[in-house]
């Protein structure tokens, strides 16, 4: 399973009830995935991450962001589960 990078996106404003108007994450979220070290773990985070911003709307800029980033690991960007 390829390691994909984090789901920030170097945004880091929390203005949106605690989450980041980059990635929607909490700081909470931020410090938990860095600690995340398994392939399984990793992609069930990023899976909870698009989710969240699914739910949440307006991060539509997140998506080609984060897509350049895979793409530089020769990474295509997963589709959340359900798709």
């Amino acid at each position: 399973m390829p390691k994909f990078p984090s789901p920030c996106i170097g945004v880091c404003k929390f203005k949106r009830e605690g989450h980041c108007i980059g990635c929607s994450m909490t700081k909470t979220q931020k410090s938990m995935g860095k600690k995340l070290k398994k392939p399984k773990e990793r992609a069930a985070f990023l899976q909870l991450v698009m989710a969240q911003q699914e739910v949440m709307g307006r991060y539509t800029h997140w998506r080609l962001a984060f897509g350049r980033r895979c793409e530089k690991k020769g990474l295509k960007v997963p589709k959340l589960r359900g798709d």
